[in-house]
């Protein structure tokens, strides 16, 4: 079965850098699209940022342009994504996506 399994999360500073792995299996990773999303609490799941198959075609969201970068490892089936200069409303459960599956979360918390 699918399984997404997300790490890297933790607490970090203003202006601070994480990177978050998600190690996938039990599909063919390497010809699936995979995104980033994120919920914050009391809001709504956000589509954070989705890379396809070929690792070369990426798209985000317009608040974390410039500052986060996604990519993947097809040899490993690991999806990453690269938070730099964090603010305190990135602030959220991030997931790990395939179009029918998402991860448990890690928990990312930016506060000085």
């Amino acid at each position: 079965q699918v399984q997404l399994v997300e790490s890297g999360g933790g607490l970090v500073q203003p202006g601070g850098s994480l990177r978050l792995s998600c190690a996938a299996s039990g599909f063919t990773f390497s010809s699936a699209y995979m995104s980033w999303a994120r919920q914050a609490p009391g809001k709504e799941l956000e589509w954070v940022a989705t890379i396809y198959s070929n690792g070369i075609n990426t798209y985000y969201t317009d608040s974390v342009k410039g500052r986060f970068t996604i990519s993947r490892d097809n040899a490993k089936n690991t999806l990453y994504l690269q938070m730099n200069s964090l603010k305190s409303e990135d602030t959220a459960m991030y997931y790990c996506a395939t179009d029918t599956h998402r991860g448990r979360g890690t928990q990312v918390t930016v506060s000085s």
